[in-house]
């Protein structure tokens, strides 16, 4: 198995909740596994899509199975599946893996300022001075 590839359980319990890979018009589609590892490599290494290994498929078609799947809302079923799951199992602690509004800050830009607000000066501009090194 490589890095960033589904092992056999993994694919075991993702697989029935994939959609079909022969639709019901149409050719049927690359077979789900290499598309899908080829998208945990391409999120885990954060390279271009363009950039995927050929052992995956055409980097369009894999692109093009992520973007589809997720307008179709197919990775929220899964996630949402593979969640109920974990918790009825009792693998999920709701007080460490709960995170709502009110624990993730904001940029400070977004704290409230009106769109299209003038921004004040810093007085260093006001003053005329220039950069300075703190190395002398």
């Amino acid at each position: 198995m490589r890095r960033h590839e589904l092992t056999e359980a993994q694919w075991e319990r993702l697989q029935p909740l994939l959609p079909p890979v022969k639709p019901k018009v149409g050719k049927p589609n690359l077979d789900h596994r290499p598309v899908i590892n080829g998208i945990l490599w391409r999120l885990g290494t954060g390279a271009p899509w363009r950039d995927l290994p050929e052992r995956y498929g055409k980097w369009a078609t894999v692109y093009g199975r992520f973007r589809r799947w997720t307008r179709k809302g197919v990775w929220a079923k899964i996630l949402a599946e593979l969640q109920a799951d974990a918790d009825a199992q009792g693998k999920v602690d709701w007080e460490i893996h709960f995170v709502d509004g009110s624990v993730v800050r904001a940029h400070p830009h977004a704290a409230g300022a009106k769109k299209g607000a003038a921004t004040r000066p810093s007085g260093a501009a006001a003053a005329g001075s220039g950069p300075r090194s703190t190395r002398r």
